[in-house]
């Protein structure tokens, strides 16, 4: 591709991206047999998954990992199962998608304190969740766990 076919094609990306309003996120179950490790936002009510936006150059599942080392302070040390896409229909926007994975490997980095972003982080029994847990959150555990249809709507 010579240098002027790669600047009209990162002009025309880039134009229909904002043209679109489409957005891609990342979330990541950390799975230890039958426990989850689960977030709290300061912001977005609800515990749930780590995870947040993909950015320009990073693969879905980097930002994934990424996330999840940010918010919890745990490290990704093997491959993650792309479990699914779904697009998320929140109250805010109907032009975002959420890559979804499962990983099985991973270690402590370090302690995560809470912040101005995570106000709390918890491993739970997947039957015993707690209070507030988002429902796309209780509706990918039951898929992941039970083998419940999947849906292809995040769900909030």
């Amino acid at each position: 591709m010579t240098r002027t076919q790669q600047l009209v094609a990162k002009v025309f990306l880039t134009a229909k991206g904002l043209w679109h309003r489409l957005t891609m996120g990342s979330r990541v179950m950390l799975v230890d047999c039958d426990r989850v490790l689960l977030i709290r936002h300061q912001h977005v009510p609800g515990w749930q998954f780590p995870g947040g936006g993909v950015s320009p150059g990073e693969t879905l599942e980097h930002a994934g990992a990424r996330e999840t080392l940010e918010e919890t302070g745990y490290l990704v040390t093997g491959s993650m199962q792309l479990f699914g896409i779904y697009h998320n229909t929140s109250p805010v926007t109907n032009r975002d998608h959420v890559a979804f994975y499962v990983a099985t490997s991973f270690e402590k980095d370090h302690d995560k304190q809470p912040d101005r972003e995570i106000a709390e982080i918890g491993w739970f029994d997947r039957h015993a969740l707690p209070e507030k847990v988002t429902p796309a959150t209780s509706q990918r555990i039951d898929e992941y766990f039970d083998g419940a249809p999947k849906r292809d709507v995040w769900g909030y």
